[in-house]
């Protein structure tokens, strides 16, 4: 039986092996003063990731999967390995700061002392360019067109992004939940693959915690390193998911104004934007997105 730590860091590799490299050594520059682990799934990856990992860094936990399960699917394998008080989840395409180590004992610290809240993430800055905020919290969800904006998004690190507040949402490249907490609300959901699924999991924790935005801790970010800006994929996911999302996360008329919305209006406005500009394979994502909503539903029957 493993002994166990403060802290189990958990990323998730998809054909990203030098991201997770990276990242690795992010951690490693640390010197972490708690103690913690390192897990990282191979969430498979068209070569075998995990033994390269493996074999240059012996000391960490690498797990292998055989097939790809995708964001959450990933990160709740990892969860099955981890031995931490506190479970710090992080993209492989983010690093650690110089000084994460006062930092990330901070974050622990904020969590012992607040035993209601039941996860936070950090400020999240964009690798490039330098000084610019990705994200300090986010507004909540409008209730039919499932819209928000994230605080500080492209704003320049001016010092007017530095107050802890409750969220609504945590964000999923980097998020820190007690284990108690995860132990009683239950893993991250995987009907969506990928994203949305740290939207609805936050949701399943404010059922009965706070969620918080800790700016006294920052992760960098190379946003969409993964999966390509506005790719096809991503396209295809996020139309996909945001109707997953309302059809699980909204209730009675409000839910059928949402999904009415998502496919009767949104859904033809961005077909014609990405076809108006040559884009034609983010327009066909759209519709395949739609066509596997519905096959979703029939799956649930």
């Amino acid at each position: 039986m493993k002994t166990k730590v403060d802290l189990s860091i958990i990323t998730v590799n998809y054909n990203g092996l030098e991201d997770t490299l990276d990242l690795i050594h992010s951690v490693q520059a640390c010197y972490f003063t708690f103690s913690y682990e390192l897990i990282v799934v191979d969430n498979g990856s068209q070569n075998d990731e995990a033994k390269l990992i493996r074999d240059q860094f012996p000391f960490i936990e690498v797990v292998r999967s055989n097939e790809n399960l995708g964001f959450a699917g990933g990160n709740n394998l990892g969860l099955r390995y981890a031995n931490g008080e506190f479970i710090y989840f992080l993209n492989n395409d983010t690093l650690l700061p110089e000084n994460a180590n006062e930092e990330i004992r901070n974050m622990l610290g904020f969590l012992r002392e607040n035993p209601t809240i039941g996860g936070i993430s950090p400020k999240i800055m964009f690798v490039v360019p330098p000084n610019q905020v990705q994200f300090a919290g986010s507004t909540p969800l409008s209730g039919v067109t499932l819209r928000n904006y994230q605080i500080g998004y492209q704003r320049e690190d001016d010092g007017s992004f530095n107050q802890q507040k409750a969220i609504p949402y945590l964000h999923g490249a980097a998020m820190m939940v007690p284990r108690c907490v995860i132990d009683e609300i239950g893993n991250i959901p995987e009907c969506y693959f990928l994203y949305y699924e740290e939207v609805d999991w936050s949701r399943m924790i404010r059922q009965k915690y706070e969620l918080w935005y800790f700016p006294g801790a920052t992760v960098f970010h190379k946003e969409s390193a993964s999966t390509g800006f506005d790719s096809p994929f991503k396209v295809f996911y996020l139309t996909r998911n945001r109707l997953i999302y309302a059809l699980r996360n909204r209730t009675g008329g409000v839910r059928v104004a949402s999904i009415l919305y998502q496919i009767g209006i949104a859904a033809p406005i961005h077909i014609v934007k990405y076809s108006l500009n040559a884009k034609y394979g983010q327009a066909i994502a759209i519709s395949r997105g739609i066509c596997h909503f519905f096959l979703f539903i029939l799956k649930r029957k």
